[in-house]
């Protein structure tokens, strides 16, 4: 099968000969699945992936059973971003090789869209789950037209991650894989209908969508899929520099990307960053919605994205399991982030009628330190030219997740 696309050359926190709880930086490789690559003809027809992975020069050394999976690397685990985040109990650094609170929480169910299929999800969520200490998960594959899709390598990543992270973020609700028959917009949005009616049948919850194109025009005749009682959508911003459709939608949360910066030597958290291919800007399709009206001097008359930001650089990826493409991987992509915020979502347990009235209470909480952490310094976008900076910006948007308030 074929899978890897494109590589870009990088460096790489790999485990050396040293004792376990030492790092230092390598050499590393950012690969793009072709499932990541929009194609010619694809616009306003057919979406793409939104993933990267990072692959390790020298191969993974001194397996273990719990926790990361290979000790001695500094990638993320559920218990290091939930430090990160606020979620758990915070210890000084956040160290993936020591920490070991999970998240908790999560009720009613969390609805994860993809194209084709991905045969082990459930025995790879499994291991995921044991891996790191997580209770079992409550989850269930549906095919959307009724009948199992074919198979795609970079599509049963991108499902891998989706239900691994949303778990993660909110454990105990229920997961949901809808499965489309196709990346096509029409079998997506056919299984987006499929989900959101499965959750607002749940009593409420989230719908996450990792998969985008570039803008186009009449996307907007599209948006109304993205509208559902009791039911709040999530969309990755994109991995490159620009905006995405659904990212861009006013009826999702936008997704966006950043960096979690480590000490190389002792892997201690120092600080967040925008990450700098990560989707956000001013939408050329979508009117400015009302929660963002107090933002109308940055944005304009348009949609801004993202709305908000958790790490999706793949350079400091998150641990993802799959069995028959050779185990773990380390992921990044604005992927990362749709799963991971409609758990933190779900789990903060406000349930809110609709995207609408999510979007309203976080923009109504932009600039509350307990709630979110802004992220004031580093760069994305076209030309480098977007700023994180105080309040609202177009890396980040209001900013990243600081607890369970405020959302």
């Amino acid at each position: 099968m074929k899978l890897l696309s494109v590589v870009v050359p990088t460096t790489l926190l790999v485990l050396t000969s040293l004792a376990p709880a030492q790092i230092r930086p390598v050499s590393g490789k950012v690969v793009i699945p072709d499932s990541s690559i929009e194609k010619s003809g694809d616009l306003g027809k057919r979406a793409h992936t939104n993933i990267q992975l990072f692959m390790p020069t020298r191969p993974m050394q001194n397996a273990q059973p719990l926790g990361p999976p290979y000790s001695g690397y500094a990638y993320e685990t559920p218990a290091s971003l939930g430090c990160v985040y606020n979620l758990v109990k915070v210890v000084a650094g956040c160290d993936p090789n020591t920490v070991t609170a999970n998240p908790t929480g999560g009720a009613k169910m969390i609805a994860i869209v993809d194209a084709y299929d991905a045969p082990n999800a459930a025995s790879d969520l499994s291991a995921f789950s044991t891996q790191f200490g997580l209770p079992a998960a409550n989850f269930e594959v549906v095919y959307a037209s009724g009948s199992r899709p074919g198979y795609d390598a970079g599509w049963e990543i991108e499902e891998s991650l989706d239900v691994q992270w949303s778990h993660a973020m909110a454990p105990d609700a229920q997961i949901v894989l809808v499965e489309a028959a196709s990346s096509s917009l029409s079998d997506l949005l056919a299984a987006e209908d499929v989900a959101s009616k499965m959750v607002n049948a749940a009593g409420g919850g989230e719908v996450s969508n990792s998969w985008g194109t570039s803008e186009f025009s009449g996307e907007t005749s599209y948006d109304s899929n993205f509208v559902k009682a009791n039911v709040v959508f999530f969309a990755s911003s994109g991995d490159s520099p620009g905006t995405i459709w659904p990212g861009t939608s006013p009826n999702v949360v936008s997704a966006g990307g950043t960096t979690v910066r480590r000490n190389p030597s002792t892997a201690k958290f120092l600080s967040e960053y925008p990450w700098e291919d990560a989707g956000g800007g001013v939408s050329s399709q979508e009117a400015r919605p009302s929660y963002q009206s107090g933002i109308a001097s940055i944005v304009g008359n348009a949609r801004g994205v993202p709305d908000l930001a958790f790490d999706s650089n793949p350079i400091t990826g998150v641990w993802v399991y799959v069995s028959d493409q050779g185990g773990w991987y380390i992921v990044g992509g604005t992927s990362v982030a749709s799963p991971s915020l409609a758990g933190i979502i779900n789990s903060a347990g406000s349930f809110e009628s609709s995207t609408d009235a999510e979007l309203t209470t976080i923009y109504g909480n932009l600039g509350v330190a307990t709630d979110f952490r802004d992220v004031t310094a580093g760069y994305c976008g076209p030309y480098a030219g977007y700023s994180g900076v105080k309040g609202w910006d177009f890396c980040t948007g209001v900013g990243v997740d600081k607890g369970k308030t405020g959302k």
